[in-house]
């Protein structure tokens, strides 16, 4: 099987829903799950709502897709690029698309893609319907990648302000229900579940799954925050600096 950062992808951008200013930040998160084979965006460049776009599309060698709105209430750029991505998965070219939208109308493509055997990322702010999160096999929120900029650009101007007023998601007992039947369900006969194996388990059950949404970079130290309710141990592989992290609920 080949590795994952071998993967070639197809990223495909609606520029008619999605903000410019964080696309470094985007294509940074891609390149966690593969190679950017592909960069194409979407829209009409005769409109000057997408001329903020122009400058990252020559830092990052994005291709721009011309697409004329052919009348008005109706968006042409969604179909050149539903007709693009079926075009592109029929050419055997890549492994997976990444659909950088917050459209609803992208939830079929994205359904059509997975049951050919493609990975399918979505990339999309927390507006995003329900519908097209699901449809993919992951889910990333904008406004988390955008924090994450702040982030370490705060660290070195020291404007933490910036970072305090981040919206995260709350840790609410549906969310700690949520780990506590993913833990049960891989656990050993002694209740503890790998960490990494947890983590991947509950993407499967909820796409949009990241510990940045709650304000953690990893899991691991979401876990830790939550005490009272899981115990962690960290194993150490033998003749490595390598250390396993292992969770169980509490009895």
């Amino acid at each position: 099987m080949r590795d994952k950062n071998d993967l070639k992808l197809a990223v495909l951008i609606d520029a008619d829903n999605i903000p410019y200013s964080n696309i470094k930040g985007m294509l940074d998160e891609i390149a966690k799950f593969g190679v950017p084979a592909i960069k194409r965006i979407y829209g009409d460049w005769t409109k000057p709502t997408v001329a903020g776009w122009k400058p990252a599309l020559l830092e990052h060698a994005i291709t721009p897709i011309q697409q004329y709105s052919y009348t008005t209430g109706k968006n042409a750029t969604d179909s050149a690029m539903i007709i693009d991505a079926m075009d592109i998965l029929h050419s055997d070219k890549v492994d997976g698309f990444c659909l950088v939208s917050s459209d609803s109308d992208f939830t079929r493509l994205a359904t059509r893609l997975r049951e050919s055997g493609m990975l399918v990322i979505g990339i999309g702010e927390k507006k995003t319907p329900r519908p097209f999160i699901v449809a993919c096999d992951k889910f990333i929120y904008i406004e988390i990648i955008g924090a994450v900029e702040i982030a370490k650009s705060a660290a070195k101007s020291a404007t933490k302000s910036q970072v305090a007023s981040t919206k995260f998601d709350s840790i609410d007992n549906k969310f700690i229900q949520l780990l506590k039947t993913s833990i049960e369900d891989i656990a050993d006969d002694n209740g503890w579940a790998f960490l990494a194996e947890v983590g991947a388990f509950i993407n499967k059950k909820k796409p949009d799954f990241d510990p940045r949404n709650y304000g953690f970079q990893k899991l691991t130290p979401l876990i830790k925050s939550l005490g009272e309710h899981f115990e962690v141990d960290e194993r150490e592989v033998e003749k490595t600096h390598i250390k396993h992290i292992y969770v169980r609920i509490k009895k």
